[in-house]
């Protein structure tokens, strides 16, 4: 454990971000100890970070946080890794980083991933610094996070979701999803034949989109000839996770398909649709 995160701070550090977010995140890495700690900073600087192994001894405050930390099958788990917050001057940020463990084989999956997770952060803490520097009186609110969308035996599939408000909110969510077995990431592309699944599942969704706003006036997609923007197809990598059930499911950020008030939405796709195009159904069936 200790030498992946001696080489997951010397991935993290290498990103330039403003000394005290720096400092806090050295401070966590270096930690040797089994226990969980929580600190106060001044400003309404908060961090905490949790590192799971067979035992750990903490306060009851952070008894009852990791209480309610998703667990991954028996032996994968995701935590919170570092939580920072910041309220100041009518601006907020609070980002929370996931950490993977348990995911076994060589480590460098596992590895990967924790270190994107903490380098998206820190671009939206730069980011966020760089855009309230010199506020008196602005109005901006970032926030991350994480959810764990399935958990079994063969699959990971782990969200991360941005929550970025201004004049209005716009919500963005991303996935990874992981076999665990096998100890690797798994691609939209990856699940098929050829690139016929671009269109086979573009038209599934038009075909949902269309028959959920007949059902339901309040849902409007943007599937229409005379819309400025038109839904015609997914992307080649189109965010997207495998379900509990075994079922792909395709994800639009707020604002790519639909108004704003409609939020993230999602598409599950039947198998039905996809299985002659499909490499094999060991993961979607």
């Amino acid at each position: 454990m200790d030498k992946h995160l001696e080489q997951l701070k010397e991935e993290y550090l290498e990103i330039p971000i403003p000394p005290e977010y720096d400092a806090m995140v050295e401070r966590m890495l270096k930690r040797k100890s089994k226990k969980t700690h929580f600190k106060q900073w001044s400003m309404g600087l908060v961090a905490a970070v949790a590192i799971f192994v067979t035992t750990v001894n903490v306060s009851p405050q952070a008894a009852r946080a990791i209480s309610e930390v998703p667990v991954i099958g028996q032996l994968v788990k995701v935590v919170t890794f570092i939580e920072f917050k910041k309220s100041e001057q009518g601006t907020n940020i609070d980002l929370k980083t996931p950490h993977v463990s348990g995911l076994g084989g060589d480590g460098t999956l596992e590895d990967s991933l924790n270190q994107k997770y903490l380098a998206e952060n820190k671009k939206l803490y730069q980011d966020f610094e760089m855009e309230t520097k010199g506020y008196k009186n602005g109005h901006l609110s970032v926030e991350s996070g994480y959810e764990v969308r399935t958990n079994n035996d063969q699959i990971l599939s782990l969200g991360r979701y941005k929550v970025t408000t201004q004049a209005s909110t716009a919500e963005e969510m991303t996935y990874d999803t992981v076999d665990k077995k096998n100890h690797v990431l798994i691609t939209l592309p990856s699940l098929f034949k050829d690139d016929r699944y671009i269109d086979v599942i573009s038209e599934n969704i038009k075909e949902q989109m269309k028959k959920q706003m007949k059902e339901d006036s309040n849902k409007i997609y943007w599937i229409g000839q005379d819309e400025m923007d038109p839904f015609k197809k997914i992307k080649p990598d189109q965010s997207f996770y495998i379900n509990s059930k075994g079922k792909l499911v395709i994800s639009f950020n707020e604002y790519d398909v639909a108004p704003g008030y409609m939020g993230v939405v999602e598409f599950t796709i039947p198998t039905s649709a996809i299985k002659d195009i499909l490499v094999s159904d060991v993961y979607i069936h």
